[in-house]
Parts: C-alpha cells; structure tokens; sequence
C-alpha cells in the first residue's frame, strides 16, 4: 500500500487527539451547570450592559416583593427582569460569533448585531411595560 504524502500545511495531515465521550447522567449535569457559570463569568466580565442588568436585577427583585401584591405580580415582576438577562446574554453570544468570524466590515454581521440588540431593547420595553402596569 502506498503511504500518504503528509501536507506541508500547518494544521492539515496533522493528528488531532480523540474527542473524548461525552458524559451523562448526574456528571452531564455538573458539567453543563460549570460551563454555564463560566459564561456567567465571562459576560459579567466582558459586557457593561449585562453588569447594569444584573445590578437592576438585585435592586428591583426586593421591590417586587414589597410592591406585588400577588405571587402572580411577583414573579411577572422579577421574570421580566431575568427575561432581560436571558436576552442580553443572547445578544452577547451573537456578537462573539460575528467577532470571531473577522474584524472586517460585512452587511450581516452588521445585520446580526443590530437584530440581537433591537432583541435587547424590546426586553427593555417589556420589563418598563410589565412593572408599569402592574405598578401604576
């Protein structure tokens, strides 16, 4: 049998290691909620936005509590709040991928980051659309 020529680019004909298997049950677990702290992490790290919205989220849960007068009102209160979150950490995941894929100017990138902060923004009217009808 004839042997292959190795390449004499980098990264081609080279041996990666082994993809290791992938883990389940309860060790899946521990391992995703890891992972997910680290983006946690790294958003809070990395985005001013997302440290605003986490600094609301402290301030404004205590008040949902005094101010909701249900347990309905109370966790619409502070779920519009964390959908906040949800979105902005979105937004953030968006922008790291068109980041990655080059600094050079592209019409959709320039379309995916608009699109994932226009997302933001209606999170915003929906948290001061949700406390204001239920506080007013």
């Amino acid at each position: 049998m004839a042997e292959r020529a190795k390449s004499t680019q980098p990264g081609l004909g080279a041996q990666t290691p082994p993809v290791p298997p992938k883990k389940r049950g309860l060790s899946r677990l521990i391992a995703a909620a890891g992972y997910s702290f680290a983006g946690l992490r790294s958003a809070f790290r990395s985005e001013e936005a997302f440290r605003l919205e986490c600094l609301g989220l402290l301030i404004l849960t205590p008040l949902a509590f005094v101010l909701g007068q249900s347990r309905v009102e109370i966790v619409l209160l502070i779920a519009s709040v964390m959908l906040l979150l949800i979105i902005e950490l979105l937004n953030t995941a968006v922008e790291a991928v068109v980041d990655r894929i080059g600094a050079e100017y592209h019409e959709l990138s320039r379309q995916a980051k608009d699109i994932g902060s226009a997302a933001v923004l209606i999170g915003m009217v929906l948290v001061a659309l949700v406390w204001g009808l239920i506080l007013l």
